[in-house]
């Protein structure tokens, strides 16, 4: 048991004490003195000596011995019952086993269960690498917000903003599964003509680098599943299209990632007098992530390392 945080005495002080008044003969109020304690503190620590030996010398547990308020053991039975088995709420549980929903609640916090997520089993790793560059690139989109001036990040002002009329921006990202070479666009929308023309130029990037796109991967947004443009680019180049499965986002992981450390590295990472700085600075971020920037999952190596033109 670890000591008490406001504990006067530790063990070893503890035993000095008793050693001073048994064996060296040292008076109570001197041996309490010496050790910066009260003389009914010593008593206490030398009536558990003579008691128990040097046991007697360690910490106890301040909690109760009963707790005449706590929830009766069935009754935290039922409650983890209801939860585990029929995945009732608080509220049903409560009123089923007519207790307080406070209650139900503590107990169910007690239990490691206060969400129902928590009674379902956790997911396999769903890790997967392709064997070659361009056979699946991840894409998705990720909004900003465009400014003239610093916001409150930076100045801490919450009263000066400059953000009516100024809308937004949308960063397109498309990294590949095998080499994670990434290219990112900063464009006005993310509609379906925006989309396609990304992926356009997605395609004549990784070409420059001996890539062929033969797959890629979005999220189920209607600019990938309605639009025309879009459908059309994978078409002429002979790209199949899959979908992440509903409220599965982890599926196009890859890309999630990447935004990350995008808002991280590069939108976040310093404070930019106006967004249209903040955009300037991508091509730059983005041929250091590319080219020097080390990759955990490729043995610290930049993703360049993996594409055809580094062989």
């Amino acid at each position: 048991m670890r000591s008490h945080r406001n504990a006067k005495l530790s063990f070893q002080a503890r035993r000095l004490l008793v050693e001073r008044v048994r064996d060296e003969c040292w008076t109570v109020g001197e041996a309490a003195e010496a050790a910066g304690c009260s003389q009914r503190t010593a008593y206490k620590w030398l009536a558990r000596f003579d008691a128990e030996g040097d046991s007697g010398l360690e910490d106890r547990s301040s909690a109760p011995k009963t707790c005449p308020t706590r929830v009766a053991e069935a009754v935290v039975d039922a409650i983890r019952l209801l939860r585990e088995q029929n995945r009732w709420s608080g509220p049903r549980i409560a009123e089923q086993l007519t207790v307080a929903l406070s209650t139900v609640t503590l107990v169910l916090a007690r239990l490691g269960l206060p969400r129902l997520s928590r009674i379902d089993p956790p997911e396999p790793p769903n890790r997967y690498e392709r064997r070659h560059p361009g056979e699946l690139v991840h894409i998705d989109t990720k909004k900003l917000g465009r400014f003239n001036q610093p916001g409150h990040r930076v100045t801490g002002d919450r009263r000066s903003r400059d953000r009516k009329g100024v809308g937004w921006e949308h960063v397109h990202v498309c990294v590949d599964d095998h080499s994670r070479l990434a290219f990112v666009e900063v464009r006005d929308t993310d509609d379906g003509d925006d989309c396609a023309r990304f992926l356009e130029a997605a395609i004549a990037f990784y070409a420059t680098h001996g890539i062929r796109i033969r797959r890629v991967m979005t999220d189920n947004a209607f600019a990938y599943r309605r639009s025309n443009a879009w459908r059309r680019v994978c078409r002429r180049h002979r790209i199949k299209h899959l979908r992440t499965k509903p409220y599965r986002p982890r599926t196009n992981g890859k890309a999630e990632r990447l935004i990350r450390i995008l808002l991280n590295e590069w939108a976040y990472a310093r404070p930019y007098p106006s967004s249209a700085q903040r955009r300037a600075a991508l091509a730059p971020w983005l041929e250091f992530y590319n080219h020097r920037r080390p990759h955990g999952s490729l043995g610290r190596q930049p993703p360049i390392s993996r594409t055809p033109s580094a062989a």
